[in-house]
């Protein structure tokens, strides 16, 4: 992979912290030399690290936690007991993603965010709720006013994270190239502003100078752009127990823009197949594992293939990243 040889590693927020520039040079130190393992949890019993640890002996480097309790406008009153239990169960888990940092682990946050207003039940779902993201763009707007509260309120959540100087891999909007959350639902330019307006908040109204902008979206015509960006990504999904180097997928996400960018897994629900990425070096700098099934048993990895993965030279598991931050 010639042209990772250059890739980009400065923050596109100039005014990142020194923690964020760390990591970005290990990121970029890595890439096509090693991937870094990784695994969403949801809840605060974390069953994925847990399993990943009985079956391994060692834990990932990098751990995702969920924000979707956090929304501030979830509708209690119209909502499944399927969804109040995610709710409940995701309840406070940033009290492990503080433990996670103290671990000098790297962090992830995805946030399945109720819209601001008119949803019921898992409103992140475009078919639960009644919210226009096209007009959440529209500056004045009822919809972009409730938008700009909800921003300006996780904003809140993630101020002591930068106040302690701790870098997040910040993935926000994310699948924006399908229409089943709000926010891509209104197609890939609406996502696009919706998530330029958020790092224009962030960056020049908060000053949140620990986050690493991570766009989530294999859509070229949807590409947010170099500017706002620093790591580019997909989800994926593969058929199980199907584990390869995902070169065609990786060449496609890189079409996306013509700068070398860092290239990341945002999410796959098998692992990528570690042993065929160490002989073709396709550059994902990390991936990381959805959580529930996909992390927490064998139906999609199996056991073996995990515990060969965490103890492969080219993986990286927490025992084997340094102190960033």
């Amino acid at each position: 992979m010639e042209n990772q040889k250059n890739v980009n590693i400065t923050p596109c927020n100039p005014n990142a912290l020194s923690e964020v520039k760390a990591v970005l040079r290990y990121l970029g130190d890595i890439s096509g030399k090693a991937i870094i393992t990784g695994q969403h949890t949801q809840t605060n019993v974390q069953k994925e690290l847990r399993y990943i640890e009985k079956v391994t002996g060692k834990l990932p480097a990098l751990c995702g936690f969920e924000l979707l309790s956090y929304s501030p406008h979830i509708n209690y009153e119209n909502s499944s007991p399927e969804c109040l239990l995610e709710i409940e169960e995701n309840r406070n888990t940033l009290d492990r993603a503080w433990e996670w940092a103290e671990r000098k682990g790297l962090i992830t946050f995805t946030w399945h965010r109720f819209s601001p207003f008119g949803s019921q039940d898992k409103g992140f779902y475009s078919e639960n709720t009644t919210f226009d993201a096209s007009r959440a763009v529209i500056e004045g707007t009822e919809e972009n006013k409730a938008l700009i509260s909800d921003m300006d309120h996780m904003a809140g959540i993630l101020r002591p994270f930068c106040e302690k100087r701790i870098p997040i891999l910040w993935r926000p909007f994310h699948e924006a190239e399908g229409d089943w959350f709000w926010w891509g639902h209104k197609g890939p330019e609406i996502a696009k502003r919706l998530y330029r307006i958020m790092y224009e908040r962030y960056t020049r109204v908060h000053a949140l100078n620990n986050l690493i902008w991570v766009w989530n979206s294999p859509l070229a015509e949807g590409y947010v752009g170099d500017d706002v960006t620093d790591v580019i990504s997909r989800d994926l999904y593969p058929p199980k127990h199907n584990h390869t180097d995902l070169r065609s997928e990786y060449e496609e996400l890189v079409r996306i823009t013509s700068a070398p960018k860092l290239v990341a897994l945002g999410e796959i629900g098998v692992l990528p197949s570690i042993k065929q990425l160490s002989i073709s070096r396709i550059p994902w700098v990390w991936y990381m594992t959805w959580s529930n099934d996909f992390g927490s048993t064998a139906d999609w990895t199996s056991e073996e293939e995990l515990h060969q993965a965490y103890h492969h030279e080219y993986a990286i598991t927490l025992d084997k990243l340094p102190s960033l931050y």
